[in-house]
């Protein structure tokens, strides 16, 4: 149903029978809550009407009430005029609901689960402080706004619905006001917080901010954006940080203020313009310097960070004697924590590429996050490695290097430099530009040759992604398996509360040494199928031949990187039978026919050829360039 919100009053509430409470299908995944219901409305355009219909269908599987609602928009308002309409809604849905928990979501927004975490709060309200920012950034010392308006829910008590009340009065009361919900919102937080309970979200429930090493928080959500919000800022009401002079920001490192202007910056050039500042950006170091260090995953003191941030980089260096010496001081200081035995198992692996093999060290470029390392970013290490017989210096991808070094495996085309030697390298996304004056010896695959070429670099015609060289590098023929099943998820997808079958069991995808990395393919080939959401652990099937499905979990197609053209790209690059493409799977695994989707692929011994000849070629090109 499809409903006009256009009104004589623009600040009148919804009219009730506008409002339709949707019929629940049968839960396939939870027991229906009957105290709680989440609430949204959404335009009558494609790209709303389609999320709309997606958290219909996610909450009918959750087992959550909703009401969830298509309205037009009349002519002469805009989407600021139309959020605002959200403060009204949500005070008609708690009328409506006294005695329930009512949750209001933004519909381009998405649930995997309703954990007991949210439907069981007791505060007042709960939400998710301001941009999903953490505890230690809590308060007006680094944001305008206390709540992130994108979801958070509002309990039975009369001081909630006192909350709701007043934002709705407020936004009554202020027709000649050019304003977002969030402001309504915030007044009346600002009117009532002393006599609120609240309950902060964990940041780490955003699938975005997972931490592979956090196990006892489930991400559950996952946020969208249209865009809108960067197009109307500036031009509606804003609020200064309450109790500061001046409205300070001293709580926020310049570095994260000046990247936040740069990105809204980026935002508001067309596509070419937005591509050439990509990629002048990128290779000056910019992005390098506005980016390095924000995120290492480390917590307690300032201290132990700054010894745990110094193991990493001697190891680096490859001086096997320091990352020994703070380990050892990490461990006389107290406990060590997983984030710190990663840390340390990632130095020690650096220090191994670093101090192995012989001649002149070659300067390669891969992610080594998070740690300890994931599985497909280090295998860049591992067969240039063991293709060169060469140590190898590590090289931040962002970073700006003047001297010639190699970029191989993953999907880190954009930040190709001029001295880059390219071979094997792809894109996850195909709207960016790559650097026309690098030296290119083969890419993952056609999609991104196209993009090099429209981007005014050469014609390349060889492609393999190189982590097909793992059969290889470690050669064995799969004997008679377990009769059992391996689910590898994307590092993304650790803590997604999956519900595996009978028969199967559970790889992480966390490793960086070559140890781990065989014992780890080996491990592959006893089971009878592969189940996965890491594009590389295909790739590795591949290699072998083993049966492989590559899913992603309904909910979470933007959780990893990208548009998605790096699976198609791959295939044709590996010159593959078929075009794989992830197929989406529910948390409960018990609910896949396995047999439609897994496929039995093994690249050729030709492609492989070209592939490992591809190396050999790019080791040779640095070498010879390296020497001038």
């Amino acid at each position: 149903m499809t409903t006009d919100i256009s009104t004589p009053d623009q600040n009148a509430v919804l009219e009730n029978e506008t409002t339709t409470e949707t019929e629940l299908a049968e839960p396939r995944d939870e027991v229906r809550r009957n105290d709680v219901i989440v609430c949204s409305f959404y335009t009558a355009d494609d790209y709303y009407r389609g999320h709309g219909e997606r958290l219909r269908a996610a909450l009918d599987r959750l087992g959550v009430a909703h009401e969830l609602r298509e309205i037009a928009i009349p002519e002469g308002l805009d989407w600021a005029d139309v959020t605002r309409k959200k403060v009204p809604f949500l005070a008609e849905v708690c009328e409506k609901h006294p005695d329930k928990k009512v949750y209001w979501i933004d519909v381009d927004c998405s649930l995997s689960s309703f954990p007991p975490l949210i439907a069981d709060f007791s505060a007042d309200i709960i939400g998710f402080q301001r941009g999903f920012s953490s505890p230690l950034s809590i308060g007006y010392a680094n944001r305008t706004r206390f709540w992130e308006p994108a979801f958070w829910g509002v309990n039975t008590s009369p001081a909630a619905r006192r909350f709701v009340a007043d934002a709705a009065a407020a936004e009554a009361a202020g027709a000649d006001i050019k304003a977002t919900d969030d402001y309504f919102f915030e007044e009346s937080w600002r009117k009532n917080a002393e006599s609120l309970s609240f309950q902060i979200i964990p940041s780490v429930a955003v699938f975005s901010k997972a931490k592979p090493e956090i196990t006892d928080v489930t991400p559950f959500f996952s946020f969208g954006s249209s865009g809108n919000v960067e197009e109307f800022k500036g031009k509606v009401v804003q609020h200064g940080r309450a109790g500061l002079p001046g409205g300070a920001a001293a709580g926020v490192p310049m570095r994260r203020r000046v990247l936040d202007v740069l990105k809204k910056v980026e935002r508001k050039l067309p596509g070419d313009a937005r591509n050439s500042l990509r990629l002048v950006a990128d290779r000056v170091g910019v992005t390098h310097v506005l980016t390095h260090g924000l995120k290492e995953g480390f917590s307690g003191s300032g201290r132990r960070i700054r010894i745990a941030n110094r193991l990493v980089r001697e190891g680096q260096a490859g001086r096997a004697d320091k990352v020994a010496e703070l380990w050892s001081r990490l461990e006389q200081m107290g406990p060590v924590d997983d984030a710190e035995r990663d840390a340390k198992r990632a130095a020690d692996t650096f220090v191994r590429f670093r101090t192995t093999g012989d001649g002149t060290p070659i300067p390669l470029a891969w992610w080594p996050r998070p740690y300890p390392g994931n599985f497909g970013d280090w295998l860049s290490p591992l067969v240039l490695a063991h293709y060169s017989g060469r140590p190898l210096r590590f090289l931040e991808p962002a970073a700006p290097v003047s001297r010639p070094h190699i970029l191989s495996v993953g999907s880190i085309g954009r930040f190709v430099k001029p001295k880059s030697v390219v071979v094997g390298t792809g894109i996850s996304s195909d709207d960016i530009s790559l650097e026309p004056k690098a030296t290119y010896v083969s890419l993952r695959g056609p999609i991104t040759a196209a993009r090099v070429k429209e981007s005014g670099g050469p014609e390349v015609t060889s492609f393999g992604d190189p982590g097909l060289l793992l059969s290889r590098i470690y050669p064995y023929e799969r004997g008679e398996t377990n009769g059992r099943v391996a689910l590898v998820r994307h590092f993304t997808h650790a803590n997604l509360p999956v519900v595996l079958p009978e028969g199967w069991d559970e790889l992480s995808v966390l490793m960086s040494s070559p140890e781990d990395i065989e014992a780890f393919v080996r491990r592959l080939g006893e089971y009878d199928a592969v189940v996965t959401s890491a594009m590389h652990v295909m790739i590795a099937c591949h290699s072998y031949g083993i049966p492989c499905a590559l899913v992603v979990f309904e909910g979470m197609e933007g959780t990893v990187h990208g548009n998605g053209v790096k699976y198609r790209d791959y295939s044709l690059g590996a010159g593959l039978s078929r075009t794989f493409e992830p197929v989406g799977v529910p948390l409960d695994l018990n609910a896949v026919n396995l047999p439609e989707l897994v496929v039995t692929e093994r690249v050729s011994e030709a492609k492989l050829d070209e592939v490992a000849e591809a190396i050999r070629t790019a080791v040779d090109t640095w070498a010879a360039r390296a020497a001038r």
